[in-house]
């Protein structure tokens, strides 16, 4: 009890103390994973939209692999990442293995999925309720798209933020990719396991703390968004 009661009053004192090592952990961890959220919303959005106005031949199976893929264990795809840009890998010859990039990468495969599963469903259900009323006011798709995107605002952050909630909270494929490496490519997640089994609890609560903030911030941010649009609308 002793032990863990120091543990924690250490890990607050790392805090308050602006711990350059701790921050370091903390600041690469946002950067790597806002950089591959902001590439998965670049790339996720547009691919539900189109799957959800959009009918081809294929589409049931695509979308059928993309609602799989949300829940594609991160080994898996720590795994491929690493196979592909290995030195023996298609890819080798960029060297971006063991770096933030291959980090982002990683990172980038799990979210992807969830913005374009998930987004497509919101807008497809809107596309359901308004394409009659578009298509008699002869509104273009493209606007139509943007029209359907501002009125679920709400709901396509709070898949945004879930995504955000995916990548910060990854170890397994930025682990394999990134390696862990000290000053380079530890992140929070794989700090914390590290820390943890060296029996550093101190930082790896630290860690913990900082990480949990961020989450609880996040879901707060929101949960206050949705009062805020909702409030206005009221005015």
């Amino acid at each position: 009890m002793q032990l863990f009661s120091d543990s924690f009053i250490t890990a607050f004192y790392l805090i308050i103390s602006g711990d350059p090592d701790l921050f370091e952990i903390i600041f690469l961890s946002i950067r790597v994973s806002l950089t591959s959220l902001l590439g998965s919303v670049i790339i996720g959005l547009p691919l539900g939209a189109f799957l959800a106005i959009h009918r081809f031949k294929m589409r049931s199976i695509v979308m059928s692999v993309l609602n799989a893929l949300m829940g594609m264990p991160p080994v898996v795809v720590g795994l491929i990442v690493y196979l592909y840009l290995s030195r023996s890998g298609p890819l080798g010859f960029l060297s971006l293995l063991y770096t933030p990039t291959a980090m982002i990468i990683a990172q980038m495969l799990l979210v992807i999925p969830i913005i374009g599963a998930l987004s497509a469903q919101i807008i497809e259900d809107l596309h359901s309720e308004y394409n009659d009323l578009f298509r008699s006011l002869n509104v273009s798709t493209t606007k139509a798209v943007f029209a359907y995107i501002y009125d679920a605002r709400i709901s396509l952050l709070t898949v945004i933020l879930a995504g955000f909630g995916r990548a910060i909270s990854e170890v397994g494929a930025v682990s394999i990719v990134g390696g862990n490496i000290d000053h380079l490519t530890r992140v929070m997640t794989t700090a914390i396991s590290l820390e943890t089994s060296k029996g550093n609890l101190s930082l790896a609560l630290a860690l913990g703390i900082i990480l949990l903030a961020i989450a609880l911030g996040v879901n707060l941010f929101a949960v206050r968004a949705k009062y805020w649009v909702t409030d206005k609308q009221d005015v």
